[in-house]
Order: C-alpha cells, then structure tokens, then sequence
C-alpha cells in the first residue's frame, strides 16, 4: 500500500486549503488504496478570512489546528514527517498555499517557502518520488524547485500573470485546461488546474483525479 503525504494549510479557499480540492484527492487516494497521510505546519494563519462575506476577521487562527477540521482530527506536524516516510507527495490548493505555505500572494516571483515545507518537498523529490501539485501550488512548485536549478513543467491553467511569475522563478508554465493535467516525468512532479480554470466542482474533480492516478503511476 502506498503511503501518499498530503499538506494542508489550513481550512477554507480564501486563507487555507481549498477543501473540495482537499477532500476529492482524499476520496480518490482512498479508491486507489493508497495510505493518506495528513500533515499541516503548526504556523498561525497569515490572516482569517470570513467566507461569507470575503472580509478579513479580526482574529488568529493555527493552520495546524484548522486543516484538523478537514483531517478529522488525524494530522501530523509536517516537522516531524520525513520524506523517507512517504512514497509520494500532493499539495491541494486554496490561497493558504500562497498565504501560510509561502507568501507567493504578497511577494510574487520574489516569495519565500515554509522551511518545513520546502524541507519536505526536497527529502521527497532528491529520493526519486512523484510530488503532485494543484491549483495554485505550482507557484510554490516553481519557486522550491528553481533554488534547486532545476527547471521542471508546471501549470496552473490559463492565467497569463501567474504562468509568468512561474516561468519567473525558472519553471516552465504549460497552459493546460481544467480537466487535463501536466506531468514532467524526469522530476516526476505533477500538475493540474483544478479552481484555477474550474467553474465547477465536478470540473475541478476530473482533473485532480487523473492528477492522482498519475502521481500513484510514478511510485
């Protein structure tokens, strides 16, 4: 049975983890009989978002302890979770990614990662396994993989600005529709959409499950 990381960063599309994204890769690793490992840095939320109205709340929120709620309470500290750990690695999306898990949102190509999480990335990829990336984590991708000066396929669909700032952190962005994916079979790194291009959630769910089986495909 494969053991499949995946990292969470937080709950909810604006400030965390997109959860549909989220939960349709879980059910997807589940049907394949792979072992889900949830993981999460236990980081305060760069800001809380209040999804009802798009506003910005006046509190703090742990990333660790918000993605729990999408984990059921099973979740690791991703400081503790090795890359020999995992056979593979998938990233959903959700502007937690480039708000907690790097600060792409704020500082565009120039942006920083989570060193746990670039940690992770590295330890996983330097062991020869498959990392699959969605929505916007191509962008933390790009960035992690372009300090290694290796430059790997990626996309994140159609968006002109945000396929620059990937080519930017020395990546190539590969246009791709919602229900198609990217693979880059040397580095063995996966990339699909999903809410980037998606108008629905059965569209965001046809591409993010060909992303999965890809990313088992390559163990």
């Amino acid at each position: 049975m494969p053991i499949v990381g995946l990292v969470l960063s937080g709950c909810g599309v604006n400030d965390g983890s997109e959860i549909h994204e989220t939960v349709i890769t879980m059910l997807e690793l589940d049907r394949a009989g792979a072992e889900t490992v949830m993981m999460a840095p236990n980081i305060d939320h760069l800001h809380v978002i209040n999804h009802a109205t798009g506003e910005e709340m006046e509190e703090s929120r742990n990333v660790l302890i918000e993605s729990a709620r999408i984990a059921r309470g099973d979740i690791k500290d991703i400081a503790v979770v090795k890359g020999d750990n995992l056979d593979a690695l998938i990233f959903p999306g959700g502007f937690g990614v480039a708000k907690n898990l790097c600060d792409y949102a704020m500082a565009g190509p120039e942006c920083s990662v989570n060193p746990d999480v670039s940690r992770l990335i590295s330890e996983v990829h330097d062991a020869g396994k498959p990392i699959g990336v969605i929505c916007i984590a191509p962008a933390m991708m790009a960035k992690v993989m372009g300090e290694k000066d290796e430059k790997v396929d990626l996309t994140i669909g159609f968006n002109e600005q945000t396929g620059n700032d990937i080519n930017a952190m020395g990546a190539n962005h590969v246009m791709c529709p919602v229900e198609g994916f990217v693979v880059d079979k040397e580095k063995k790194i996966v990339s699909t959409p999903a809410y980037m291009e998606a108008k629905s959630i059965k569209e965001a769910a046809t591409g993010i499950e060909k992303l999965v089986s890809e990313v088992l495909s390559l163990i």
